[in-house]
């Protein structure tokens, strides 16, 4: 009982501190440099056809941006989305578009050398690492870009909002943007932004230098983490920007998303552990439900979860539908106590085994996140398909 309450003391708390940090986020003033707008290139890599592939790439190209540059990248020219990214190009030839193929040494991350190779052929001195899954608005780069204006600034990435179909589609999008992106703006707030994400990480070369160039990240499976987190360690600041874009969300099964979380979970506890084990004080939900089974008879122990469970419902809705402007949350929202409590069980079963299946491999993460590959292992139907599409990563 008493542990129950106090996770729930923590995790109100919690929940209203992450209320205060996305008002203090989305009221701020934009600082705008007028006329700032230094050439971007920007990296796509590839591994497959996402939904909405097509309307993804062609977003960057319609962007309100003086010089930009895009580059797809992948390990195989008859990749299915490097035929959308062909017919994109020719859909818009007025655009800097190139198509990179990598021939050379595989890495342990296979996202990562096609990272390697397209910035081997990138024109300027601004790289934007962006997933093949987002779409984004056409002042995009012109957002991305403003804190750049800041020599000191070395990395800007950006939150961002999931569309999904079919019910672990929107589990999992709810997930996103009622727990991963609030704890973003949480993280902002106490120690300031040291990392990277998939949405969007735009990076200085001479910070990705410092850092150790791509080269550095080749065999871990937190590459869009450590994009950020490393020139961050180097000297350099992060910044998070005012645009939040498109992520068009391929979880299709209930399978997929367990599949995917444990090894989104794993990735963390391996790089985090202590900061991993520390979200149990953060999980409301479940305490709550506890709390009420332990000391149901008790008035302040119903009052305490009542609380609790009460400014878990506000920080979603606040954070997803007032903040991100995520249509599909607002309609969801009744499912935030079902999903937490998915999620902590998600959450548990990461403590236990240290190897994830990616891309057909099995591999075993090491101290840090380091992936160290156990050979050829068999694969569901679901782990394929998030391989193909590129989730995986």
């Amino acid at each position: 009982v008493v542990a129950a309450a106090t996770i729930c003391f923590t995790a109100a708390g919690y929940y209203a501190f992450a209320l205060y940090c996305a008002r203090d986020f989305f009221r701020r003033d934009a600082r705008r440099q007028r006329g700032f707008g230094p050439p971007i290139t920007i990296l796509k890599p590839i591994c497959g056809l996402d939904r909405g592939a097509y309307e993804n790439f062609a977003s960057f190209c319609r962007q309100h941006y003086p010089q930009f540059q895009i580059l797809f990248g992948s390990d195989d020219e008859n990749d299915p989305g490097i035929a959308v990214a062909r017919q994109v190009a020719r859909d818009f030839p007025d655009v800097d578009i190139r198509i990179v193929i990598h021939r050379g040494p595989p890495t342990a991350n296979p996202k990562v050398g096609n990272l390697a190779a397209m910035a081997a052929e990138a024109r300027y001195g601004l790289l934007l690492v962006s997933d093949s899954d987002i779409r984004v608005g056409p002042w995009h780069l012109s957002t991305l870009a403003e804190p750049m204006a800041d020599p000191g600034v070395g990395v800007v990435t950006c939150l961002y909002r999931s569309d999904a179909r079919g019910f672990a589609g929107h589990l999992d999008a709810l997930g996103l943007s009622t727990d991963f992106q609030p704890s973003v703006l949480v993280a902002r707030k106490l120690e300031g932004i040291s990392f990277g994400m998939g949405s969007g990480t735009l990076i200085r070369r001479t910070a990705l230098a410092a850092a150790g160039g791509f080269g550095a990240i080749a065999d871990f499976l937190a590459d869009d983490y450590l994009l950020g987190n490393l020139p961050v360690r180097s000297g350099y600041r992060a910044e998070l920007s005012a645009d939040v874009v498109e992520h068009e969300l391929s979880t299709a099964t209930l399978r997929g998303l367990v599949e995917h979380q444990i090894r989104w979970n794993r990735g963390i506890r391996a790089m985090r552990p202590l900061g991993y084990a520390g979200l149990l004080l953060t999980q409301g939900t479940p305490a709550s439900l506890g709390l009420l089974i332990l000391a149901g008879d008790f008035p302040g122990a119903r009052v305490l979860a009542a609380v609790t469970l009460a400014l878990r419902l506000w920080m979603a809705w606040y954070v997803a539908a007032g903040c991100l402007r995520d249509a599909a949350a607002r309609r969801a929202l009744w499912l935030v106590p079902a999903r937490d409590l998915f999620g902590f069980g998600l959450w548990l079963c990461a403590f236990f085994g240290d190897s994830v299946v990616w891309r057909g491999r099995r591999f075993r993460l090491a101290q840090g996140g380091r992936l160290v590959s156990q050979g050829v292992d068999g694969i569901s139907e679901t782990e394929s398909e998030l391989a193909r599409t590129g989730i995986a990563s």
